[in-house]
């Protein structure tokens, strides 16, 4: 405790000190995270308007696409910008703040995954029953309890991780201010914090991950006893796609704050960290929504109305100049 100062700011190591490795990252991870952004800003738009993706299971589509979005840019613009500008510092109160919504929005992740999983079990084990059991009230319930139980857990842990005072060292190895790198800049005990911390990782991150095994597994039993062959395999490519995204978000986590960290496997972690990062979200618009025939037809329609409208729009235009010639 002697040595502990007071820290206005952290240095992020970032990958490495190379100028030309760092255009590369840039331009990669920009272009991956617009693409991310993008992928679910088309997801939440379709949604919206459609009308026949006003379901259950497009409504949490939405609301993963909308927090996939805030997940992805938790992290990735202040890393851009950081590549870009050679400056790798961030702020006490923004390392902090970065701390939270990365942890608070990957937990609402986990939560949602879980919700998915659950009204897909009950709309193909329990198909007769679906519109009575997943009704717009425990809809809505489900994806508050989401988000408003991980600010909850979130926010506790965040509190007393403040109260550990830094010591001399400000420097985070890693692109982003992760939990762990930050845990040996700490003074003091901090065997309760990381104690709690991990029993929290293991509740949010096993626990739902047994919920959604469960209902994937029963899918799959349910899907075996599908009479036609045609059937079958459409609903098991769905599966499959879904198991993929979950097998991936979990199988990341898992890696990077359950089992036990090795000083050689840093650059591993980040790379990672960057998969749960920028990968995950992208995946989401290609698996859930793109390869949906609903969806593409959605976008079909949307791309038709916008041509017959810009057609309607010319033609009134061209009238308008005829008749102002004829005047």
């Amino acid at each position: 405790m002697e040595n502990q100062t007071k820290t206005n700011e952290f240095l992020l190591l970032g990958f490495s000190d190379n100028g030309k490795l760092d255009i590369f990252f840039f331009v990669l991870f920009l272009i991956m995270y617009l693409m991310a952004v993008t992928g679910n800003m088309i997801i939440i738009t379709i949604t919206l308007m459609d009308f026949h993706l006003r379901t259950p299971m497009y409504f949490f589509l939405r609301n993963y696409a909308i927090l996939e979005i805030g997940y992805t840019t938790a992290a990735i613009p202040k890393a851009l910008f950081n590549l870009a500008s050679g400056n790798k510092t961030i702020s006490y109160a923004g390392c902090m703040s970065q701390l939270f919504f990365y942890f608070f929005l990957g937990t609402t992740d986990c939560f949602l995954l879980t919700v998915m999983s659950f009204d897909r079990y009950v709309a193909i084990c329990n198909p007769l029953r679906y519109t009575t059991i997943m009704n717009e009230k425990f809809c809505t319930l489900l994806v508050l309890f989401s988000w408003i139980g991980s600010l909850v857990l979130i926010l506790s842990q965040t509190l007393l991780f403040i109260q550990f005072p830094v010591c001399d060292s400000n420097i985070i190895d890693h692109f982003f201010c992760d939990s762990k790198p930050l845990l040996h800049l700490l003074c003091g005990d901090t065997h309760f914090l990381e104690l709690s911390g991990f029993i929290l990782l293991v509740f949010i991150l096993l626990g739902t991950l047994a919920i959604s095994v469960v209902s994937y597994v029963n899918i799959i039993s349910t899907v075996l006893h599908i009479p036609t062959a045609a059937a079958r395999q459409k609903a098991f490519s769905t599966c499959a796609s879904h198991i993929t995204v979950v097998a991936v978000t979990y199988g990341s986590c898992i890696s990077l704050y359950i089992i036990p960290e090795q000083d050689s496997g840093k650059n591993f972690n980040k790379v990672v960290a960057v998969l749960n990062n920028v990968v995950c979200p992208l995946m989401t618009p290609f698996v859930y929504s793109l390869r949906n025939r609903q969806v593409q037809d959605a976008l079909k329609n949307a791309f038709a109305c916008k041509h017959v409208f810009n057609k309607i729009r010319r033609n009134l235009c061209s009238l308008k100049r005829w008749k102002e010639w004829e005047l």
